[in-house]
């Protein structure tokens, strides 16, 4: 039964593997996702689980050993200062919870205070800036290295060129650093696309994430700009290193330096011990972000 058992996993991860290299390809190198985000997420979970449990047969090549999908011939590849990791999901409290455990545990910390905010779903964008102007535009690509999109960036106008140096002084920050954040496609500019796209014959996207991304990654610059794209930052590093204690400092800071940012976010005491001012406020939060995408 033993041995049944186990083939029958080893099966179970290999034809996973399989599923989840071709949706990698649909949603990261065409554009063309044919099942949900949240499909997706519960493949990868599977593996993930499975190969937990039977860690002799993780492969370098399995889906769950890199971030995201390669980068498309005909661009130039960059590699990150550092990694521009995935953020992981929960579909239950319980899982939430076990979350937070790990936290404290591998913090040493018992108390945890976390920001709660809303999570963009577009594409993940490094924007780099040297003595205060923007100099490179790259996509997260695999986690490692991503594409350089620089001239299409530059067509965003939520997106600075340039930071003048009074404003980097008063945020106590030099002229070289890094802004990670998302690029989105609004619900609105989504549907005039997909409606000048049905009148010329062009091709209808499935979502505005999808859209968005394929809005970025094409060569003409101008395609990119006729989409009326936005940015919002999240994340500030300088040489590689988060330069604050607090992540609300940066994102506070963002917003300093002129970058389109939430202002929807609150620190919470925990996960589940919140006041209920804190519950009410992710409650909102929720609701919130219920109405941003069809």
């Amino acid at each position: 039964m033993a041995k049944a058992a186990a083939a029958g996993e080893k099966n179970e991860i290999e034809q996973l593997r399989e599923k989840l290299r071709y949706h990698e390809y649909r949603y990261y190198v065409v554009d063309d996702p044919e099942i949900s985000d949240a499909a997706f997420d519960r493949m990868m979970d599977r593996l993930k689980e499975l190969e937990a449990a039977h860690p002799e047969l993780i492969t370098p090549d399995s889906p769950s050993q890199r971030v995201g999908g390669a980068p498309r011939e005909g661009f130039q590849t960059l590699r990150h200062a550092r990694p521009m990791l995935s953020l992981d999901n929960a579909f239950s409290y319980d899982a939430l919870r076990d979350w937070d455990r790990r936290v404290r545990e591998g913090s040493g910390h018992e108390k945890i205070e976390y920001i709660a905010e809303h999570k963009f779903d577009g594409l993940s964008i490094s924007l780099q800036y040297e003595d205060g102007m923007l100099a490179r535009g790259v996509t997260r690509g695999d986690g490692t290295t991503g594409e350089d999109v620089t001239p299409n960036v530059k067509t965003i106008r939520s997106i600075p060129l340039r930071i003048e140096g009074a404003t980097l002084k008063k945020a106590k920050l030099n002229g070289d650093f890094e802004v990670r954040g998302e690029i989105l496609m609004p619900r609105k500019s989504f549907e005039a696309m997909n409606r000048q796209q049905e009148q010329s014959g062009g091709k209808i996207f499935a979502n505005p994430r999808s859209a968005a991304a394929g809005s970025v990654r094409v060569l003409d610059p101008s395609i990119t700009a006729s989409r009326r794209l936005e940015f919002f930052a999240y994340y500030l590093l300088v040489d590689g290193k988060v330069p604050f204690v607090k992540h609300s400092d940066s994102l506070q800071v963002l917003k300093q330096l002129h970058f389109r940012a939430s202002d929807d976010w609150k620190p919470c005491a925990g996960i589940m011990r919140g006041t209920p001012r804190e519950k009410n406020f992710l409650t909102r939060l929720t609701a919130w972000s219920s109405r941003l995408t069809p």
